[in-house]
């Protein structure tokens, strides 16, 4: 622009010459070099004649510019309003859509019903009364009911896709059957005879289903659709109709409720059709304040529950840590397995507690697992979820109800189980005490020296040990912690300290230390606890409390055969007792038949005479293995009819018995009955061992291997877990161990196979290895008192007396002649016999050969088998005659064996 400019001025210098043309383009050429630096000064002359030309139209584009700014104004205006709008609260545009439909409905009504003149009504009888013909006087209250659940429940948006469906499909439906009960008037009969019909709705409706299916099925298939549409708005499934039809009765008062009507069973049917539109607002609050489950059973438990020790608050001046969080959430929730009362399952899902200032601690105290604890409340101040439970609770006003009926036995006899008052109740177990805190320091102070990142965050203290968990820093290893084992035990002045690494199901390391005041757990308690959750299976017994408070139970019939082993005064006998008499509890004779040995022949005394006894105590050992063997007969009996009918449990047999649905061959005497179930409990299995190795050897692993399905369990018990009483062939097949305190890391190592055992303290303190299970659980063994048990045995025997069966123990009085002669020989004897009347060759180095015995037994046999007419005397180097014919040989060994005179 500059260029140029410069160029025009030196053309009218110059004139029409060539030279100073020539002159002035070198100038012009030159120009933008110098110009830069001249630039403001020539730009005023530049722009003097556009803004005179600008000047002589000033009238024309102020105007422009005046409506310019009124369109900007205006359209400021309007998006302020919508920026306005979109920044209201969501519950006042509800509102105000609800009372736009309400203004609707009005207006809509007033064309309909009123016949309103003007453009508005003829507005409205074009597009209302043509689009729903004769029901155009139903529209206005449809908007009308819309416009009132608007207002009501605005906090429910998610029906309004449903309620459309519902209702379109509800207006087709009824629109389209009045357009056919009129006639089916068309297009071309006018909009009057449409009005009059059923509108342009009715005529798109049902115009498709008459042209293609015809009228007769064109009404019922309107007629489903309107079903449809009133089953979706009112969000009814078919399966639902009979009980809401009900429900219309009992509000009406035609049909009389039942107590149960409104139960959670009735809620639950139909429970994702909830009808949420039309439900009533007052129903809300009633339903929001429903007492929680939780802390119904609480206070239910408070009711039952005496006095308790105050938990150790933490020492003055300090902050609540996570120990004392979990001793307060211990403190709070111990008494849920108190009295037989479980754990609400909201409880005992969780695993972590919050701290006062919101951060989360580590693992708490548990009672059958993992939970989180509340916050700690303030002291003296008690919170509306958990019940104070440092006050006493007032007494019940009525006693509990027994806990079985009259059961009817076979035989017209009626037995009833024993009542658990019998049984004496064991107080609240402690959660904290000054020890606790005295240990949590001594191990905080253990870390500290050692220089290990780690924190005890919780504990869960048992009646016999206490757990507590260590939480390890970053880059950590746990072997830190093994390897502090002897530190340990030193700081807590405690030789019996246990270290697992981890604790199963937690990221963290367990460190069981004895705890200074131990505490009973008490058999009833165990046993309330399978009474209150209503498990009434006839073989599940109580062993005792865990370390994390919880009270441990197994059922027999599925461990199924259990190894108790332990030294002297390890509590081993106090768990065969409470085995006992928990079977005493809860089974009647008809469902648990019993086999007592005991070689020491005073543990088991006590149950002389109780009615599930199938034979009397069996104190001789050689008896008992008599014993075991006609055990191994009863299961091939019950194998045989398992076979027979089809069966493959002996449960399933006896539900078909007891239905009915089994019955013996045609001709058969036999009369079919229940099997009960049979345990064998043997106290001292070293005795047995002792006497006859290789037979109770064989009958336990055939009874183990098999007996399962036959309904047959055994209890073996010993004070002598070495591995010539436990063999490898036991050990193999009796999957669920019990180890109580061992003398040396040997006998633990048969028992567990793995260490632990020789740590116990004994009295009661025991590792529970059920079938399954990688690691033991440590429990503290339930005890029984003489007079607990006393008291239930004298019940039993005033029910019922005992009925032996004389085959199970093979009377002694024919053997005992033959024993002085025979001896310990009388299995070779009768071998020797099979092979000299089977061969008829009676030689004495025969015997030798063929039985693997030396010269001496095999003349001793010899000589025994003359004295019986066997064979003949001796003739030198001669055989011997055999006086016995092959078809006699079982009579001779029936004689042998004592089973008939000689």
């Amino acid at each position: 622009m500059a260029s140029r400019t410069s160029g025009k001025g030196s053309q009218s210098t110059a004139g029409n010459s060539k030279q100073r043309a020539g002159q002035s383009g070198a100038a012009a050429r030159k120009a933008p070099a110098r110009k830069p630096a001249a630039k403001p000064a020539g730009r005023p002359p530049a722009r003097k004649a556009p803004v005179k030309k600008a000047a002589a139209k000033r009238p024309a584009g102020g105007a422009r510019k005046a409506g310019r700014g009124l369109a900007h104004g205006a359209g400021a205006l309007f998006r302020g309003v919508g920026r306005g709008a979109k920044g209201l609260d969501p519950a006042h545009r509800k509102d105000g859509l609800a009372l736009l439909l309400l203004a609707l409905a009005l207006v809509v009504a007033a064309g309909t019903w009123s016949h309103l003149e003007g453009p508005v009504g003829d507005l409205i009888k074009m597009l209302v009364t043509g689009a729903f013909g004769r029901l155009d006087l139903v529209v206005p209250i449809l908007l009308g009911i819309m416009a009132v659940r608007l207002l009501r429940h605005p906090e429910r948006p998610e029906a309004n896709g449903r309620i459309v469906i519902g209702l379109s499909a509800l207006v087709l439906g009824v629109l389209g059957q009045v357009h056919v009960a009129c006639g089916s008037p068309g297009r071309g009969d006018g909009s009057q005879a449409l009005q009059d019909a059923g509108g342009m709705i009715g005529w798109a409706a049902s115009k498709p289903l008459l042209f293609t299916v015809g009228e007769v099925l064109a009404v019922p298939l309107l007629a489903l659709l309107t079903v449809f549409g009133l089953l979706v708005v009112t969000a009814t499934p078919v399966n639902a109709i009979p009980r809401r039809l009900r429900q219309l009765g009992i509000r009406l008062g035609v049909i009389e409720p039942h107590p149960d009507e409104y139960g959670p069973q009735d809620a639950a049917g139909y429970a994702e059709y909830a009808d949420e539109w039309r439900e009533p607002p007052a129903r809300r609050p009633r339903r929001a304040a429903a007492p929680d489950p939780d802390r119904v059973e609480e206070e239910a438990l408070g009711r039952r529950r005496k006095p308790r020790s105050t938990p150790v608050e933490p020492p003055a001046g300090r902050e609540p840590d996570a120990v004392d969080l979990a001793a307060a959430a211990a403190a709070s929730l111990d008494g849920a397995v108190l009295h037989g009362v479980q754990p609400s399952p909201l409880v005992a899902d969780l695993s972590s507690g919050i701290a006062p200032d919101g951060e989360r601690t580590g693992a708490l105290p548990t009672a059958r697992g993992a939970r989180k604890a509340p916050p700690s409340p303030e002291p003296g101040r008690t919170t509306g979820s958990v019940p104070d439970l440092t006050k006493p609770a007032p007494e019940p006003t009525s006693g509990l109800p027994a806990r079985a009926e009259q059961l009817q036995l076979a035989g017209d006899i009626t037995y009833a189980l024993p009542s658990l008052d019998l049984l004496e109740r064991g107080g609240p177990g402690k959660t904290r005490s000054a020890a606790n805190d005295a240990i949590v320091a001594s191990l905080t102070n253990v870390f500290a020296e050692f220089k290990v990142d780690a924190a005890v965050t919780g504990f869960t203290r048992g009646p016999t040990v206490t757990r507590y968990e260590v939480e390890l820093g970053p880059a950590v290893k746990v072997e830190r912690i093994t390897a502090l084992t002897k530190n340990i035990a030193y700081a807590v002045a405690s030789p019996d300290v246990r270290i697992i690494s981890p604790i199963p199901g937690k990221s963290a390391v367990g460190i069981e230390i004895p705890n200074t005041d131990r505490e009973m757990v008490n058999l009833g308690d165990v046993l309330r606890l399978a009474a209150a959750a209503e498990d009434d299976h006839p073989m599940l017994v109580a062993l005792g409390k865990n370390v994390e408070g919880g009270y441990e139970m197994a059922n027999l019939a599925k461990m199924p055969h259990i190894l108790v082993a332990g030294a002297t005064g390890s509590g081993k006998s106090s768990c065969i007792n409470c085995l006992i008499t928990s079977l005493l509890v809860r089974a009647t004779p008809e469902d648990v038949r019993l086999v007592l040995v005991d070689p020491k022949r005073v543990e088991l005394t006590a149950y002389e005479g109780i009615p599930h006894l199938i034979t009397p105590i069996i104190t001789n050992p050689k008896r008992a293995a008599e014993a075991l063997q006609w055990v191994v007969r009863e299961m091939d009996l019950r194998y045989d009819d398992l076979a027979a009918y089809g069966f493959r449990h002996i449960d399933d047999f006896n539900a078909a018995v007891r239905a009915g649905k089994v019955k013996p061959p045609e001709g058969s005497e036999r009369e079919l009955s229940p099997y009960p179930y049979l345990l064998v409990i043997v106290d001292e299995l070293a005795d047995l061992m002792m006497v006859a190795p290789r037979d109770v050897e064989d009958s336990i692993v055939r009874i183990t291997q098999l007996a399962r399905a036959a309904g047959i369990h055994l209890v073996l018990a010993t004070q002598r877990p070495s591995v010539d009483v436990v063999t490898g062939l036991i050990k193999a097949n009796v999957p669920s161990r019990l180890a109580f305190a061992t003398s040396s890391l040997a006998d633990s190592r048969v028992i567990l196979d793995q260490p632990g055992a020789e740590k116990l303290i004994g009295k009661g303190d025991g590792l529970f290895l059920p079938m399954g299970a990688n690691k033991p659980i440590r429990m503290q063994g339930a005890f029984v008192t003489e007079s607990e048990v006393a008291a239930v045995v004298r019940h039993c025997k005033e029910q019922m007396a005992p009925v032996f069966r004389e085959d199970v123990v093979v009377g002694s009085a024919k053997k005992k002649e033959i024993d002085e002669d025979i001896g310990d020989d009388l299995d070779l004897l009768c071998q020797a016999a099979e092979l000299v009347v089977s061969t008829q060759f009676g030689s004495t180095s025969m015997l030798q050969r063929k039985l693997r015995v030396g010269f001496a037994k095999a003349g001793r046999l010899m000589d025994l088998m003359e004295s019986r007419n066997i064979v003949g005397p001796s003739e030198g180097s001669k055989a011997r005659d055999v006086l016995v014919k092959p078809d006699e040989l079982d009579g001779v060994l029936a004689v042998l064996r004592g089973d008939g005179g000689a």
